[in-house]
């Protein structure tokens, strides 16, 4: 950001879209490794196309959170992440005043002056960009980019109303600094887990899409996309093991990240096929409960016949 006096406007250029169509979405983020079925390209472009945040939502491990990151690397623009948790408040988000640096400012000025300080200039010294320490949401309202608000389910009723009120405006009002408007909105993509229901005001604002875990074909592919040294075989064995587990009543189903992670524990013993033997070895690096261990544990050898 630049200096800003307070009462003016900060804005950034216009960014010309660059995807005709949901194919070629598609074939950008294929590019960046993630395979996006028609629903999740069409989505992404009709965000892009109408200025809309969108709205992910769907089972741990289903995507949500790559296909932000594709989406900035096809975009060109760098990714802004706002990580939600329980409690997260507006300043933890927008912004903060870097308080020490400004008390060391005014014993600065204090020194320089031999005692003597013009009080209102002092001031407007404190609240510049040089002591304006911008979080997540500001900064994505400073420069093209895509801003991934992950796991908004996890935030609490305060702060899902607060950013609701940003993402109508795309726009804050900073009172010692002055006003933060970008001209040419981010791509916002919002993420769910579904802990909690988000409110409907929220959705209305957005175009939704729920994500599936990828069928079997699918999810073989972005195994071999992701794990170049991974055979065929061993990659179809992955991804169907990760589909049986997945229909069991576990705590946590394994996600596609799972199923990577498991592959790649594979080929770090050398092992080129999946059986019930190497499956009980590696279940660490699917499986992350104890729970789910042992339920699994119990039924390897039928689940391997």
């Amino acid at each position: 950001m630049t200096g800003t006096p307070p009462g003016k406007r900060l804005t950034i250029g216009d960014v010309t879209e660059p995807f005709a169509s949901p194919e070629d979405l598609t074939a950008a983020l294929d590019a960046t490794g993630y395979l996006a079925d028609d629903g999740i390209a069409t989505a992404g472009f009709l965000a892009l196309r109408m200025r809309r945040p969108l709205f992910c939502e769907g089972e741990p491990g289903t995507g949500k959170t790559s296909l932000a990151l594709a989406m900035a690397t096809a975009l060109g623009r760098p990714l802004v992440r706002l990580q939600c948790h329980e409690g997260i408040d507006a300043a933890q988000a927008l912004y903060e005043w870097d308080f020490p640096r400004q008390l060391l400012h005014l014993r600065a000025l204090e020194a320089a002056g031999d005692g003597k300080l013009d009080v209102d200039e002092a001031e407007r010294s404190l609240y510049t960009d040089r002591f304006l320490l911008a979080r997540p949401l500001l900064q994505a309202l400073s420069a093209p980019c895509v801003l991934l608000v992950d796991e908004i389910d996890r935030a609490d009723d305060e702060f899902e109303a607060f950013l609701l009120q940003l993402l109508d405006e795309y726009a804050v009002t900073i009172p010692e600094y002055g006003e933060v408007r970008a001209e040419q909105p981010p791509l916002v993509v919002l993420t769910s887990n579904r802990t909690r229901e988000v409110h409907d005001a929220l959705k209305r604002r957005c175009l939704y899409h729920w994500l599936e875990h990828p069928d079997l074909v699918r999810e073989v592919s972005i195994l071999r996309r992701r794990l170049p040294d991974i055979t065929e075989g061993l990659a179809k064995q992955v991804a169907e093991a990760a589909h049986r587990l997945r229909g069991m009543e576990l705590l946590k189903p394994p996600g596609v990240a799972e199923s990577l992670d498991w592959a790649r524990a594979l080929l770090a013993l050398d092992r080129d096929e999946l059986d019930a033997a190497s499956a009980a070895r590696t279940l660490g690096a699917v499986l992350k409960y104890s729970e789910d261990l042992d339920r699994v544990r119990a039924k390897l050898d039928a689940l391997f016949a």
